[in-house]
């Protein structure tokens, strides 16, 4: 209670206040004279950082002014140039929305000479505590990208180190699965944004990105194991309308249009920018041949800047989303030759999903004093999700470890909030006081019907397997030669996985018998408060980080907590080193998405039957995590930035899938640890070429028991195992080439992934820690029957995974024999443990290792025009055609394929 009244106190105190500026970027401003004090009209500042390669410029006005608004937070080499006069350099720190200004005195040249202004090793090294990546619209524009993909996810996950890759743009950063913040222009977001959940702004409404991977500020809560603070782009300034058209046409049938403007003056400006996509392979399916996996994406995205007096601005974001794309199939959903119960041909499954999302996102700032902005700001997010099962619901039986009901859904997801927070600077000291209040709605409306005869069978044979018996519903009345599917005395029945006993609960909603649908209803409103207070002092060569942030979240459960942050940074500047280190507490909150039914599916006797759950509430965790950094500068050409993290989790979430739907919901685990490294090395522009490469290794353990949440199957010896998305190593090197400072371009890609955990990779180990249910022998020797999940492999998944036993290999339609020797089993896609050594901790089976290779060359002015440009681009995705895996019947994301080798040509017109 005093935590809530303390809150609204702050609040009401700094509403009375005022503010300025989008809070991922801010304004630099200045004056130029020469050394009489007359102003310097004309004169040309530029301002450049030569890691994430943002260069801005702008000239002096009739009074000698000059600024540069919506300047991401970083520092930046500043130099003045101009006629008759000598040049002037200076590094500048931006990292407050207070404006920053510098004034200038130039001296006269007194004889003709050529000065060129050179960075220093020193620009390549920031005294910062918070490990952190720089990525500029630039390089966005340029790094080859798949023509369907959400550009911003692609972007983080190619550039910044820590991020392991992921089927359909789901970005797992540093062991966590999506745990991420993405900040847009100072609205902070934490729900998932990868296409099968909610749809992201358009890649060209971009301007800059910082990817924080380290120890979290104060400012920042919840979910942050990569918080994305995004800057947009702004019309503001831009007097003459400025933007481009571009059309694209690629593999798959792959078609992309979009459009850009913008437009204002001094005082004001809109930026808005709209595009579409359709194609014939819109998500990583689960074969590699593709099949039924069209979609389209719509995109809009308006931001308006006004300044109503000097210092005294509001700010809009609009945007506004909608995409269809259909369940890719795997050649099991052709039910090619399937009847259902009732003797009627099944058609091939149709599944598919829309997605509608908008966002108003308004902001007032106020410049108080040149030390001070009072900023506030509110949201309205909102995600409509429709998942469509297939018109013959028949169609959506799949196999037996996978999808046994038809499945529809609506889910509506709604935040609304609003926050204050209070930006000063004087001397050393860059503090930053705020306070949020953030109200999230959940309403999830499911229906299911079972489609599997087996399922819920009432009758079983002499052998105890599940028989369809038409017309029977109850197990008592079981025609001669059958038995009850009960634990009675006399039946066979054993109630044992992939068949469980009869359960009266579900004939109600059973298609084969006659029943209907199961409809399941939930809604609920998730609460939470923060306020922080955060402070970076610089000192010298000290940089220190003092943060204090308290949550308030009250949802299914409460939980409150105090979350002190710190940070300390030493740059040495004769060699160019910052040494670094960071500490962060914070609370782990649950997923929204699907929230509803994975806290109160166990309430439901329908649910509880037919997916495995634990009948408590989610519960919020909290994590201590601890950061050890070195960032390293040699010469003027090439920077190291290395950090080591330690993350200890109570009650740690991760997701899990129902099938291979986009269904997914959370689940809650004991305890997480999570240890590993990330760094980067990149080289600035070099004589037309720049490089960067990211890697890193992190290990994601997680711990039974389950604590809360539907549908986890793993963990269930109750020792430890990893997460899908642990990996051993990845990596992504990027290059461009532009030799000269105009003309034709290239970018080349290098992805190298380890393999993250894979699922139901039958193995053989009778040993302790083995977890193998797969092991048996085989003329005395040891062998492993073709099962995962809980039941045997269809012939096609044995094809997806790659299997094979001796000489024969697995396709869509012939199996392997059911048990094969563990001499002549193996897997081409996959790395299975040897016999006697799997282990879910440190030996599980994994995705074999994968490099993939894209290429994008380019030219931006084709034509050579001043006014008016014609650019062309050709991108190349997977160009050795490597024909690899993300995952497989993974717990928790289920099977996908990376793209084939694809091709897109584009062609655009800047003005």
């Amino acid at each position: 209670m005093k935590f809530a009244v303390l809150a609204i106190a702050l609040s009401l105190a700094a509403s009375m206040a005022g503010a300025q500026s989008a809070g991922n970027s801010t304004t630099l401003n200045g004056t130029v004279v020469d050394v009489t004090g007359a102003v310097v009209v004309g004169a040309t500042i530029k301002i450049h950082n030569p890691v994430s390669g943002l260069a801005r410029s702008a000239q002096t006005d009739t009074t000698g002014q000059f600024s540069l608004v919506n300047v991401p937070f970083n520092p930046y080499h500043v130099t003045i140039t101009a006629k008759g006069f000598s040049s002037y350099s200076q590094d500048v720190e931006l990292r407050s929305v207070v404006p920053v200004t510098i004034s200038v005195t130039l001296q006269a040249l007194v004889e003709a000479t050529t000065v060129t202004v050179h960075e220093e090793a020193g620009d390549l090294v920031e005294t910062d505590s918070t490990f952190h990546s720089d990525v500029d619209k630039n390089l966005i524009d340029r790094l080859p990208m798949p023509a369907e993909s959400s550009g911003m996810s692609a972007a983080v996950t190619a550039a910044t180190p820590g991020v392991s890759a992921d089927s359909n743009n789901s970005m797992h950063g540093l062991g966590d699965h999506a745990e991420n913040t993405i900040s847009v222009d100072d609205q902070a977001n934490s729900d998932q944004t990868s296409k099968t959940f909610s749809n992201q702004i358009p890649s060209n409404s971009i301007q800059s990105m910082e990817v924080i991977a380290g120890a979290p500020p104060a400012e920042f809560g919840g979910k942050t194991s990569l918080v994305v603070k995004v800057s947009t782009r702004s019309g503001q300034g831009v007097t003459t309308p400025t933007g481009s058209v571009s059309a694209s046409y690629g593999s798959f049938g792959t078609s992309n249009t979009s459009f850009d403007l913008a437009y204002g003056g001094q005082n004001w400006g809109n930026f808005l920018a709209i595009s579409g996509t359709d194609g014939g392979r819109f998500l990583d399916a689960p074969e590699f041949a593709v099949m039924h996996d069209k979609g389209n994406l719509e995109n809009l995205f308006d931001r308006i800047d006004y300044q109503i007096a000097t210092g005294n601005t509001i700010h809009l974001d609009l945007a506004w989303s909608r995409s269809w794309f259909q369940t890719p199939q795997t050649y099991d959903n052709l039910n090619i030759g399937v009847l259902d119960p009732f003797g009627n041909p099944v058609p091939a499954m149709d599944q598919r999903s829309q997605i509608k999302t908008y966002n108003i996102a308004p902001s007032w700032s106020l410049l108080l004093n040149p030390k001070a902005v009072f900023t506030l700001g509110g949201v309205v997010r909102h995600d409509d999700y429709h998942y469509y099962p297939s018109g013959d619901p028949f169609s959506d039986l799949g196999p037996l470890n996978l999808q046994r009901e038809t499945i529809g859904q609506h889910r509506l997801l709604t935040n609304a909030g609003i926050h204050a927070d209070l930006a000063y600077v004087r001397g050393i000291n860059n503090m930053k006081f705020g306070i949020s209040y953030q109200q999230t709605f959940p309403t999830e409306n499911d229906a299911l019907g079972i489609v599997d005869p087996l399922l819920n069978a009432p009758c079983v044979n002499a052998s105890g397997t599940p028989v369809a018996a038409t017309g029977v519903t109850n197990p008592t009345l079981c025609p001669v030669g059958l038995f009850p599917n009960e634990s009675v005395v006399g039946s066979p029945a054993t109630g044992a996985s992939p068949y469980p006993f009869f359960n009266p609960v579900l004939l109600p909603f059973d298609l084969t018998r006659g029943g209907g649908l199961y409809g399941f209803y939930g809604h609920t409103d998730v609460k939470e408060l923060a306020l922080f207070a955060q402070d970076t002092i610089s000192k010298g060569n000290w940089s220190f980080s003092l943060g204090l942030r308290g949550d308030l979240y009250n949802g299914f459960s409460a939980a409150r907590q105090v979350e002190p942050r710190f940070g300390m940074a030493y740059n040495i500047k004769r060699s160019s080193t910052v040494l670094r280190i960071s500490y962060a507490r914070t609370l782990e909150t649950p997923f929204n998405e699907n929230l509803v039914l994975s806290n109160n599916g166990c309430d439901s006797a329908v649910i509880a039957a037919l997916v495995p759950c634990v009948p408590a509430n989610l519960n919020p965790g909290f994590r201590n995590e601890f950061h050890a950094g070195l960032q390293q500068a040699f010469g003027r050409y090439l920077v190291f930035d290395g950090e080591y993290i330690w993350k200890y989790t109570h009650n740690g979430y991760d997701f899990s899938v129902l099938g291979n739907t986009p269904i997914t919901f959370p689940i809650e685990w004991h305890n997480s640890k999570i240890p590993g490294y990330a760094a980067s090395v990149h080289m600035p522009n070099f004589h037309g070429l720049t490089a960067g490469v990211v890697f890193s290794s992190v290990a994601a353990r997680f711990f039974p028991p389950q604590v809360g949440g539907l549908g986890a199957t793993v963990g269930q010896n109750g020792l430890p195992f990893r997460i899908d998305h642990d990996e051993k190593f990845n990596q992504s090197t990027h290059l461009q080439y532009q030799p000269w400072q105009r003309g034709p371009w290239l970018a080349f890609s290098w992805r190298y992934d380890s393999g993250q955990v894979a699922g139901a990779a039958p193995c053989y180990g009778v040993n302790p820690g083995n977890d193998c249910p797969a092991s048996t022998t085989l003329g005395g020797e040891p062998a492993v029957e073709m099962f995962g999940n809980g039941a045997p492999l269809t012939a096609d998944e044995e094809f997806e995974a790659g299997f094979f036993c001796g000489t024969q290999h697995a396709t869509p339609t012939q199996p392997l024999p059911s048990v094969c020797p563990t001499s002549a089993f193996g897997s081409t896609l996959i790395k299975v443990a040897a016999p006697g050594t799997e282990n879910d901790d440190h030996n599980p089976p994994r995705i074999a290792k994968r490099n993939l290779f894209d290429i994008s060359i380019g030219e931006d002015n084709l034509l050579h025009g001043d006014k008016y440009k014609v650019s062309l681009q050709l991108t190349a995705i997977n160009v050795a055609n490597n024909y690899t895996l993300y995952n497989f019947l993974s717990t928790f994301s289920g099977t996908h394929y990376v793209s084939p080798r694809s091709l897109t040509g584009e062609i655009g017109f800047h003005f």
